[in-house]
This record gives structure tokens, sequence and C-alpha cells, in this order.
């Protein structure tokens, strides 16, 4: 088949970034733009300072629809559906959204929640794709084989801690460096905004889960990869609890169950996602390790990609972890 021309909206990001290394490589995928308004005309080395070498591409001010298969929308929340409703883009093209703007269901927005785990066949034959966030990624895939089930029968509870990358590229006064480094605090405890796409997925799954989903986010002080803890009670045993997740994940290439404590630097540059449980008195314990701006970013969303052209989920993912 010839090659998917991909056009990326908002090429200055952390997002942007991780597409672009990732694009340049896939071999059925061809980068026919990358647009940045605040970089036209800039070489994209200019920006994402490690591509020296590899690029000779320039930013450009305006996209060209009629270049493109697909484009990826990697702006700031809210200035993708912004962006949607201001030009006129044609229905050939498909498009994945790696904001928040299309996550949730409403009337009238026909974009397909993209984890994969929950809904890959419909991914299959959606034109538009909202990809989900690094933290809602990695706590659905603790919690999708119960509710699948319809086991969930009392609350969750979700500790995770997430690297500095999670907040984007744009400095702030918790992401810079002598604010973070050796330094750990809580934020939005029990409001994030990817509550609202975690508990959608579960209610997709167990439609009468009417508990609370309790949610304690972390910054931590490293740069990338998201650890995330969920606890709920589970009447059965560890082993009966084991293969329920083993059963729901084999068809699944990038999700993993292991029997060893994991961490993120098995994860760290990769669009992995590995699982760990443990059984607690009546409590099950899953842990789940993953890379926030691939397996909950672009990486995804290449996965994404992948479904909607009919391509292996696998192509152009299989990236080695930065373990040491």
């Amino acid at each position: 088949m010839s090659k998917i021309k991909v056009g990326i909206i908002g090429g200055a990001g952390y997002t942007a970034g991780e597409l672009i290394r990732i694009l340049m490589y896939h071999p059925q995928a061809e980068l026919t733009f990358i647009q940045s308004s605040s970089n036209a005309g800039n070489p994209i080395y200019e920006v994402h300072r490690d591509l020296v070498g590899d690029t000779e591409l320039v930013f450009v001010a305006k996209p060209d629809f009629s270049l493109c298969d697909v484009i990826f929308l990697c702006m700031g929340h809210g200035k993708s559906k912004e962006f949607v409703t201001a030009n006129d883009i044609p229905s050939t093209v498909k498009i994945i959204d790696l904001s928040h703007d299309y996550r949730l269901k409403t009337e009238g927005n026909d974009f397909v929640y993209g984890l994969p785990e929950l809904n890959r066949e419909t991914i299959r034959q959606s034109a538009h794709i909202a990809n989900p966030g690094c933290f809602a990624t990695g706590i659905q895939l603790t919690v999708l084989p119960l509710a699948a089930a319809g086991l969930l029968t009392d609350e969750l509870h979700v500790h995770a801690i997430t690297g500095s990358t999670g907040a984007g590229q744009a400095p702030s006064s918790t992401s810079h460096f002598s604010w973070r480094n050796s330094n750990v605090s809580v934020y939005k405890a029990f409001q994030h905004q990817h509550l609202g796409e975690i508990t959608q997925s579960v209610k997709q799954l167990q439609p009468g889960y009417d508990k609370a989903i309790n949610f304690i986010p972390v910054r931590g002080n490293h740069t990338r990869g998201i650890f995330a803890s969920t606890y709920t009670e589970f009447a059965g045993t560890i082993e009966e609890a084991i293969k329920l997740y083993e059963d729901y994940y084999a068809g699944h290439p990038f999700v993993f169950v292991t029997n060893e404590n994991p961490d993120v630097k098995q994860v760290v540059n990769t669009n992995k996602a590995i699982l760990h449980l443990e059984k607690h008195g009546s409590k099950l314990m899953i842990l789940s390790v993953t890379d926030n701006l691939l397996k909950g970013a672009s990486g995804q969303a290449v996965q994404n990609m992948n479904l909607q052209f009919g391509l292996d989920e696998k192509t152009g993912l299989n990236l080695k972890p930065v373990s040491f």
C-alpha cells in the first residue's frame, strides 16, 4: 500500500515531538507537514533539538489538507475544538485529537474514544479519534477486566504519580527544575479532569457501576512515566484475578501482566503497559506502569492510526525502553 500521508497541527510541544520521532521511522507513514504558528519557517530541529541530523523539515504556518490522509491535533485543551470548527477539513482526512476536547461523549460528538484495549474494533471503522489522557490510560488498564466481567462491587481507590512532562512543555511554577527536583506533591485530588473519561469507560463495560472512583494524582520528581496503583474489593483468589487479566489482554499486544513488581524504567520510551496484581485480604491491588508521552499520548495515537488504516497496530512502535 502507499504510505499514509500525515500532518501535525501544533508541532512544538512534547506530544508532537514524540509523534515526529515515531512517524519519521514508521515504515508506512510519511510526514507531509508540521504546523506551528509561533515557529513557522523554522527548522523542526531548532525546537526538537534531538532531531538534529534526522530531518530538514521546517514548520509551516498553515496546514494544507490536500497533502494528508490524517492529521494529529497536538494543541492545548480547548484549542482542538476551535481548530476543527474554524477549518474546512475534508471528510477524507482522518483526525486524531490528543487533547481533552472530544473524549467525553456529548450530542454531536462523533469522535470515538481511542483506547484500543476498550474500543479496538470501533476505532478500526472510525474517522475521528479522541486519544485518551495519560493518567486515564494507565488507570483504566488496571480496571477494564474487572468491569468487563461485572466484578466491580465497591469503590475504586487510585494513587498515581506522573513525571514533569505530563504538565506540557510550557514552563510553570510546578514544572521547573528547582521546584520539581527532590520534591513530591499532590494536585487536583478527587477532581482530576481524567476522572470523567475513566468513569465513562468503566460504565461502558459495567453500566450499573455507581461507586466512587477516588483518585489522588501526584507530581513526581522524574521527567516521564506514570506509576499507578488501584485497589478495590475482590471476592476471588489472586489466581482467578491473574487469569481474568491475562485472558482480557491476551489479544492486546502492548499490555503485559507480570508476576514481578514493575518499575517505570521498564516502559519509558515505549508504548507498553505493564500490570502487576496482588491480593491483600479482601482487596485486589493492581499496579500499572506506562510512559505518559507514549502509551499515554503519542504512541497510543500512532497505535490508533495503525488501526484506522488497517495496519498491524504495532507498526512503527517496536521501541526500546530506556531502562538504565
